[in-house]
């Protein structure tokens, strides 16, 4: 496997979660939250691994529910993470869903997206062991078309070898027309890569509560 769980731990993020708590979760655009902090988006495929990449943040098992069964989110479920709250929008791409399901799904997304002065950021998850899906090229481009800033986070990484890891990294990449440094790795088996997504996380949280800074001349030209 990649590395150690020991080796993870010895590089302390900048940004500790304490206490993550669920906060409630919405069907429909009207009941979808305002946030008082920044808020990050974690999308991705039905299988990828989002409730565990998050129960991996929030250093607990069960904050968000895992299941055998792919395409059990369903909504979008809000948790607060102390300095952020995290928004688990429902997984993509699940075959067995009926074309009304689906169509309900990418209803929600649109909804969830097309307010994207309440995001911060969105985290998309892609499995490391295989080639991006058209749908996670379709959510690419469509984070793209909205310029809504984002972070491609590749799941599973304990399951490859390094050298077959940093592989896929490079293709995974080439197929999104990313840099491979654009590319995040993560094992919520053994915490790979979760100092690496705190510390953007910490990033992004500085970044969004940053004073506005208003422009001094067209406050003159307004007030003339």
């Amino acid at each position: 496997m990649y590395e150690t769980k020991r080796t993870f731990e010895e590089v302390k993020p900048s940004l500790i979660i304490k206490n993550a708590t669920f906060i409630t979760s919405a069907a429909r655009k009207e009941q979808f939250i305002v946030p008082d902090k920044p808020m990050i988006a974690v999308c991705g495929k039905s299988n990828v691994g989002k409730s565990s990449f998050i129960n991996m943040l929030a250093n607990r098992k069960k904050l968000a529910k895992t299941s055998s069964e792919p395409g059990r989110t369903r909504l979008v479920n809000y948790f607060d993470f102390g300095e952020f709250i995290l928004a688990d929008l429902p997984g993509y791409g699940f075959a067995r869903v009926s074309k009304g399901e689906k169509e309900k799904w990418a209803k929600t997304l649109d909804d969830f997206f097309k307010d994207k002065e309440k995001i911060s950021h969105v985290f998309m998850l892609v499995d490391s062991r295989h080639d991006p899906t058209a749908d996670d090229v379709q959510m690419i481009e469509y984070l793209h078309f909205h310029t809504l800033p984002f972070t491609v986070t590749l799941t599973k990484a304990d399951k490859l070898s390094k050298m077959k890891l940093k592989e896929n990294i490079r293709a995974i990449a080439a197929d999104l027309y990313l840099a491979p440094a654009n590319l995040l790795a993560t094992s919520s088996e053994t915490g790979f890569g979760k100092t690496e997504v705190l510390n953007k996380i910490k990033s992004v949280i500085d970044l969004a509560n940053q004073p506005v800074i208003e422009n001094e001349n067209e406050e003159e030209e307004i007030a003339e």
